[in-house]
């Protein structure tokens, strides 16, 4: 029986649905802050060293999470090639689409440790104003009392001032969720301008735009694959003219026999639709590899594809072995 799951996840990550998509990387960063918060966070309950060790546990994930991010999406590489070739407008729309993905998994990694609050607690416990503290109708101690508050996030504290333990941990952890919450607010209003502000900059209506982007979707995966099918019948090509033969599996057989080869050009204006442009050229044609400016050489610039398997050759001293005896 098929495996359901991979059919499965392959829709999911190809959908057309960025909000799916988008809450299931939400998903899968609020899994990871669990993860972290329970086997890896360990406040050092130290001055100075809280507040460190607190911004860099919040922090530093949250932007490492940003630019991994903005290094794995698609379009980061387009956005460079269009605005380093084209100098196009749609620059800054192409760089909003790429933050504006890349800041899910951030935004929720601050969310989830603001409300969860144990870095918020880590971080400004030493800061907690004693005068304000009492413990049984008693004032806080001001002597040390840096050293005694930095102790608290690790439940650590004098017999007489666990209460007071108690009143922090409630004050910092109403704050930090205070602010998780004021975060996620935030994050929902400028969504919804944002959607606001293009549906109202659009020249396209609804249905149009919708249909838009589904064509986009469309041509980029048919693009895709068609790439692969006319680079695969490319490099056969090329391997074909130096050994003679192409040891296709039966995958790439079926694709061959599938699709047709009579007819691909070589010159592909590849200029025209990326901006890109090729460190080695020759006569216009872009060229990938020593064995394609070789193969280039041996034929003329517009020959076409014939991919017609050829049988293996035999070798010659083999033959004339053969014939002697």
């Amino acid at each position: 029986m098929a495996n359901p799951i991979t059919p499965f996840l392959s829709r999911i990550f190809r959908s057309k649905d960025l909000v799916t998509l988008n809450g299931l990387v939400a998903l899968g960063t609020t899994g990871g802050q669990e993860l972290f918060s329970l086997l890896a966070f360990q406040c050092p309950c130290s001055p100075v060293q809280n507040f460190q060790y607190g911004l860099t546990a919040t922090l530093m994930p949250a932007l490492l999470l940003f630019f991994i991010s903005i290094i794995l999406n698609n379009q980061t590489k387009k956005l460079v090639d269009g605005c380093r070739c084209f100098r196009t407008k749609k620059c800054p729309c192409i760089l909003y689409s790429i933050v504006g993905h890349a800041a899910v998994a951030p935004l929720t990694w601050l969310v989830i440790s603001l409300l969860r609050g144990d870095a918020y607690v880590c971080a400004f416990s030493e800061f907690v104003d004693p005068s304000s503290l009492t413990a049984e109708n008693e004032s806080f101690p001001l002597s040390h009392a840096t050293q005694i508050l930095a102790r608290f996030p690790c439940g650590e504290s004098p017999d007489n001032l666990s209460g007071i333990r108690e009143e922090v941990s409630r004050r910092l952890k109403f704050e930090s969720q205070l602010l998780g919450w004021l975060l996620i607010c935030t994050v929902a209003v400028v969504v919804f301008l944002s959607k606001c502000l293009k549906s109202c900059c659009s020249r396209l209506g609804y249905h149009q735009e919708d249909y838009r982007a589904r064509y986009l979707t469309n041509e980029e995966q048919l693009l895709r694959r068609t790439a692969e099918v006319h680079s695969l019948a490319l490099a056969a090509n090329k391997v074909k003219k130096f050994f003679g033969f192409v040891a296709f599996d039966e995958r790439e057989k079926e694709l061959m026999a599938k699709f047709p080869k009579q007819g691909t050009r070589l010159i592909v204006p590849w200029k025209k639709i990326t901006g890109s442009s090729q460190d080695q050229e020759m006569q216009g044609i872009p060229l990938y590899s020593l064995l394609h400016k070789w193969a280039f050489g041996q034929s003329d610039i517009n020959e076409e594809f014939d991919m017609t398997l050829l049988p293996h050759p035999q070798p010659q001293l083999a033959a004339s072995q053969t014939s002697d005896h």
